[in-house]
């Protein structure tokens, strides 16, 4: 009696696999390749190289890349963006973005119905007591942007005309 065959298939190589894969992926590997090219131009290689290895010299390198007047001065903006963010108080913050969509909510349904504003109707709107907290919060903002630079410039002297309504707003809050 016959004995039955059995096929077992060859095993491709590493080699060969490897072969297989570069040609299923050759758009991939062009894009790869690319990509780390711009990598090694910018240095970022082998910064990336120093991170992995927690080799000596890393803070340097990475200065040495972000060297340059506009990193250096996008560093610092970063830097002062996050401290002016952090002096925030999130309740302020979030009642000013509420009422900023709402305002932008309303000027864009009368932008919508082509509606102006008259004089009649500006003078009535300033009795309106929406406008007139709204009004306060915008000249609320201005004054202490106003404060804020001058104080930037060494400026500590109020004006005359600066001192005459701190005065009266004390004495009314007697």
């Amino acid at each position: 009696m016959a004995e039955r065959l059995t096929y077992t298939p060859r095993v491709p190589t590493p080699a060969e696999r490897l072969a297989e894969a570069q040609h299923e992926s050759s758009d991939a590997l062009i894009e790869a390749l690319a990509l780390l090219q711009e990598l090694h131009e910018h240095h970022v290689l082998e910064t990336l190289v120093k991170l992995v290895r927690g080799s000596e010299g890393l803070v340097g390198k990475s200065l040495h890349v972000l060297e340059g007047d506009s990193s250096t001065r996008l560093l610092r903006n970063l830097l002062e963006v996050g401290r002016t963010v952090s002096e925030l108080d999130p309740d302020a913050i979030g009642a000013l973005g509420r009422a900023a969509t709402q305002g932008v909510s309303e000027g864009a349904r009368r932008v919508q119905k082509g509606e102006g504003v008259g004089l009649g109707e500006l003078m009535g709107l300033l009795r309106d007591r929406d406008v007139q907290v709204a009004l306060g919060a915008l000249f609320g903002t201005l004054k202490g942007f106003g404060r804020a630079l001058r104080d930037s410039r060494g400026e500590t002297q109020e004006t005359e005309a600066q001192r005459k309504p701190n005065e009266e707003r004390n004495k009314n809050r007697s």
